[in-house]
């Protein structure tokens, strides 16, 4: 075993041609859906506003992405919910 292989096993760092695989497998999916970045980016956007309502998330750890079969396209929204907001109840009044 050579000693970058097994640096590369220690750091576990996907390798530069997996990332580039992932990256047109990526972009291919976009052109056959028709998916604009600005489409993307709005719709991560109206996704947070949302989502932030109800949760406290962790919007750095946040990810947004489409996966492709044969059969479907999935959208994949990933998050880390920090806590749950607790909301009032219309109506009700603290006595």
């Amino acid at each position: 075993m050579k000693f970058n292989d097994l640096l590369k096993k220690l750091i576990n760092k996907p390798e530069s041609k997996e990332v580039a695989k992932k990256r047109l497998k990526f972009a291919l999916v976009y052109d056959k859906l028709e998916v604009t970045d600005n489409m993307l980016e709005n719709l991560q956007k109206e996704l947070l506003e949302v989502i932030s309502r109800y949760f406290e998330i962790d919007r750095d750890s946040m990810n947004l992405d489409i996966q492709r079969s044969d059969d479907y396209s999935a959208l994949v929204f990933n998050t880390p919910i920090v806590s749950a907001k607790h909301q009032r109840q219309q109506g009700t009044s603290a006595a």
